[in-house]
């Protein structure tokens, strides 16, 4: 059954975010479309689980060694990033990104998009990794950005109906080339079980990012273009920028692949670590604005892009808001391994709701302190609404990678320090916390009244939502669980290191 949702009053307001503004059954991108708030609407859902036993278990499918990336769901089809650690295809060996593409229904494989790893250094893609990103479908399109920092335009058919132009040059793309060995390298020939590529836009190229560790982008879609997090960071040292002018943030046309807009800050230098937040979108009094943090640790407004022009634009922000602005500010790179005094960084999705931004950060999980906070300040002020702006300021457990769920007046948000927190959106204050087991890398996801989180030591847990603790089951999976489950057309689905999981109750 598809159902059609009407998203907070847009529509009344006069324009449309786009053609997924309407949303169905389906769960097409990471988050709920633009404001990335990880709510749900799908009903009938199973409080709990048993992979050791089937219980409510619909199917698995088996994926490969490490999987950070949540799945997506559009048009009877489920898009997952993971590595090649178990081949699915003979002539795909080594450690390589995949994109895999499966059956929704059966979770059988339909196909997969291949990428070799970057060989030049290690923290330009780091081995075993694989694609970390979440895909975003629209349409007979899917969008994703590889291991090596490429922006994809992909055929949701993969090269089952041919390929397509006018990207014609997958062998290559999926052959791994030494280097100084180009012309002797023979190439892969794709087959039906092999991706089609539309469009490719290297971002290392064409807008001069520097990679670090693997990219993780989920792509917003708003009308003809595409917004992006580009996943620039420090070099091998966690001391340098190597590429001080790069963006944090463009815009690419969706229809081309052509760089269409970046944000013109010059930030990189303060960068403390990469830029792993992706974008979310509000309407702000009755107008689209565009939500992004920064790998300073500073959130931006900027207003969208109206129109396509033959040169790059840059955007235009309306408001800034610090974060962490006791936190250095110059020489940050000093402060690399220091668990007590840094920059702070965000690497879960700013949240628009209620007319606020519900965002969660702090010291950077692998370099910095031990400090964490989630925040909610107002979305429509203009300038530096640093102070002006913050509502309240709500203290969370060591480090924070997750993105709030906002629903009914309580945000829930998990830790690096074995915390589920649910919070009182208006206020600030602590309504009721949970001790977990194992870090929480993921996000929590609300659907049906249930509230579903999983830890990195494979523990999966559902609790009901609401203003007092009430937890409904736990289950135990036998691999760490990275990804944010998802919830789409009475499935629940949820990926471990090395298998997707179909949760449904009995039909």
């Amino acid at each position: 059954m598809n159902r059609v949702v009407r998203i907070g009053g847009w529509l009344a307001a006069g324009f449309c975010l786009g053609s997924a503004a309407l949303l169905a059954a389906d769960q097409p991108q990471w988050g709920q479309a633009w404001t990335r708030n990880m709510v749900s609407h799908e009903i009938h859902l199973p409080v709990s689980c048993d992979p050791a036993t089937g219980s409510n278990v619909l199917w698995t499918a088996g994926l490969g060694t490490e999987t950070h990336s949540s799945p997506v769901v559009a048009g009877g089809r489920i898009y997952i990033g993971t590595n090649n650690g178990t081949p699915r295809n003979a002539r795909h060996q080594g450690d390589r990104g995949v994109l895999m593409c499966l059956d929704e229904k059966t979770g059988s494989f339909l196909w997969q998009l291949v990428v070799p790893k970057r060989e030049e250094d290690i923290f330009l893609d780091w081995p075993h990794s694989g694609i970390s990103s979440p895909a975003t479908v629209e349409g007979d399109r899917a969008y994703i950005v590889s291991n090596r920092g490429e922006v994809l335009c992909l055929d949701v058919h993969g090269m089952t109906n041919g390929n397509d132009g006018p990207f014609l040059d997958e062998a290559r793309h999926m052959t791994r080339i030494p280097p100084g060995t180009n012309a002797t390298t023979p190439l892969l020939s794709p087959d039906g079980t092999d991706a089609d590529i539309i469009w490719l836009l290297n971002l290392t190229d064409s807008a001069g990012i520097w990679s670090h560790d693997a990219a993780h982008s989920s792509i917003l879609v708003q009308g003809d273009f595409l917004y992006l997090n580009t996943g620039t960071g420090v070099d091998n040292t966690h001391r340098k920028i190597r590429t001080p002018d790069a963006p944090s943030l463009v815009v690419i046309d969706k229809r081309t692949g052509r760089l269409a807009a970046q944000d013109g800050l010059k930030i990189a230098p303060v960068i403390f670590h990469s830029t792993w937040s992706s974008p979310s979108m509000g309407a702000v009094k009755g107008k689209p604005l565009v939500i992004f943090a920064g790998g300073n640790g500073v959130v931006y407004g900027f207003e969208p892009l109206a129109r396509l022009k033959e040169t790059v634009e840059t955007l235009a922000v309306r408001w800034s808001f610090d974060f962490d602005p006791a936190a250095p500010k110059t020489n940050v790179h000093q402060f690399v391994g220091n668990r007590r005094e840094s920059p702070s960084n965000i690497y879960g999705m700013p949240v628009y709701a209620d007319g606020k931004v519900y965002v969660a950060g702090g010291g950077d999980i692998w370099w910095g302190k031990q400090e964490a906070h989630l925040k909610c300040f107002r979305a429509d002020l203009t300038g530096n609404i640093t102070t002006n702006g913050l509502l309240w300021s709500y203290p969370l457990g060591k480090h924070v990678l997750g993105t709030p769920a906002v629903q009914d007046g309580v945000i829930y948000i998990a830790d690096c320090g074995r915390m589920f927190h649910c919070v009182d959106a208006v206020t600030g204050e602590a309504l009721w916390k949970h001790e977990i087991r194992g870090d929480a890398w993921a996000s929590p996801l609300v659907a049906d009244g249930k509230v579903f989180l999983g830890t990195r030591t494979g523990m999966f847990y559902t609790f009901a939502t609401g203003r007092k603790k009430q937890l409904l089951a736990v289950a135990e999976f036998d691999k760490p669980i990275s990804a944010t489950a998802v919830a789409a057309n009475g499935v629940l689905y949820v990926a471990t290191m090395n298998r997707l999981y179909a949760l449904a109750l009995a039909r």
